[in-house]
């Protein structure tokens, strides 16, 4: 194993510490400030209404989650695939999948109105509904990973490290299909009601996940003053344009089923051509900047080892998947419910009238307060124990592949 080689140690109690530490945790006191603000006033006070039940608090919610899947991706390479390049990574990997995990589900809980009712929902199952079905997956995620970790750093159980990882990274796998179900159940929506929403979530949590741990990955080493080898960073970057082209292709098998059924026109015809802002956030965000133009910046020649390409690459991933997540969730309950197909209904109630929603502050804040408490988890982790290698210099890497 790579660990016999590589050696890890935790970060510096220095200003840059607590600089983060701050920053984070004042991130982290603005969205429980509106998390009370919102459980005083009630939800009238955001953008949220009887047509748009899910508003901004929900994607940051699902990024975070999605992303904290596909954070784990990176350690269950070197595990399960027995890629010992990427072992080294795993402890970090592993770390920030159940710092991104708690902080979507943070975000989650407080924004239910009543957050006393988790307790409802932790002691009444309805095995039919697949938000219960996700409460067990997120709960055993944690628990299977906090075990992955241990096996990671306690040489007691090194025999135990790769069937933690296959069990970890099996659970992953089901926590996504299972959080993409959520959309691909609700038939009454015409944008979700697909079966390919969940192998869609999937190659979202390996994108986003990716993205985010390169930016973490590098922000930690330089902040540490910690070599980075260029060998680790090349597999990371042209890993990214795997898992970008899988989302791309998995977009466009979508769009295209849904071109093909004549039920689905109405709404594609709304994401594609006609919808305002979430057409806009589609082809100029998601698609554009979000897929194309980091593609473009991984494959360029005259930018090949350049390591802020890659950075900007992946934050133009983040910002294209958080639009992509606001596109399916905000746009896919925009569009009218279609209660009578072929009919043409009117009433006082909202039928047939594509639905409005502008975020309020207060989501904004709530959702930030959520991605403050996954990145103070991460900093408070690797600065009491030791998820850093020391160095993963080139030939410190190779020696251990």
């Amino acid at each position: 194993m790579s660990s016999k080689i590589i050696t890890y140690s935790e970060v510096g109690a220095g200003k840059g510490f607590y600089t983060l530490l701050a920053i984070f945790a004042a991130i982290c006191a603005v969205g429980f400030f509106a998390f009370l603000y919102l459980e005083h006033e009630g939800h009238y006070v955001t953008g949220m209404n009887n047509q748009i039940v899910w508003g901004l608090p929900h994607v940051f919610a699902i990024f975070l989650i999605v992303a904290a899947s596909g954070a784990l991706n990176i350690g269950s390479i070197g595990t399960v695939f027995r890629k010992k390049i990427y072992q080294p990574l795993g402890r970090l990997s592993a770390l920030l999948a159940i710092s991104l995990l708690v902080g979507g589900l943070v975000v989650l809980v407080l924004d239910l109105g009543h957050a006393d009712r988790l307790i409802i929902a932790m002691t009444h199952y309805n095995f039919k509904s697949i938000f219960a079905w996700n409460i067990i997956l997120y709960n055993g995620f944690l628990g299977l990973v906090g075990f992955y970790i241990w096996t990671m750093m306690d040489r007691k159980l090194k025999e135990a490290y790769p069937y933690a990882g296959f069990m970890a990274f099996t659970w992953r796998l089901l926590l996504t299909m299972g959080t993409g179900s959520i959309f691909g159940f609700l038939v009454a929506r015409q944008f979700y009601d697909a079966a390919i929403m969940a192998p869609l979530f999937i190659a979202m949590s390996f994108s986003l996940g990716l993205a985010v741990f390169i930016l973490v990955l590098f922000a930690s080493y330089k902040w540490t003053g910690r070599e980075l080898g260029d060998l680790i960073i090349n597999r990371l970057r042209y890993l990214l344009a795997i898992f970008i082209a899988a989302v791309l292709f998995f977009e466009l098998m979508r769009h295209l089923s849904n071109l093909y059924a004549t039920e689905h026109h109405g709404v594609e015809w709304f994401i594609l051509r006609d919808g305002g802002v979430y057409t806009q956030l589609f082809w100029i965000v998601q698609i554009f900047l979000g897929s194309l133009v980091p593609l473009s910046l991984i494959f360029c020649r005259f930018l090949a080892g350049n390591r802020l390409s890659l950075v900007i690459a992946a934050g133009l991933v983040i910002l294209g998947g958080f639009a992509q997540l606001y596109v399916i969730l905000i746009g896919g309950q925009a569009f009218p419910l279609v209660l009578f197909p072929g009919a043409d209904v009117e009433s006082s109630y909202f039928d047939g009238v594509t639905n409005s929603y502008s975020p309020s502050i207060w989501e904004i804040m709530l959702g930030l307060g959520g991605v403050g408490l996954a990145f103070l988890m991460v900093t408070i982790g690797v600065k009491v124990l030791r998820f850093l290698p020391e160095s993963l210099s080139d030939g410190i890497v190779d020696k251990a592949r």
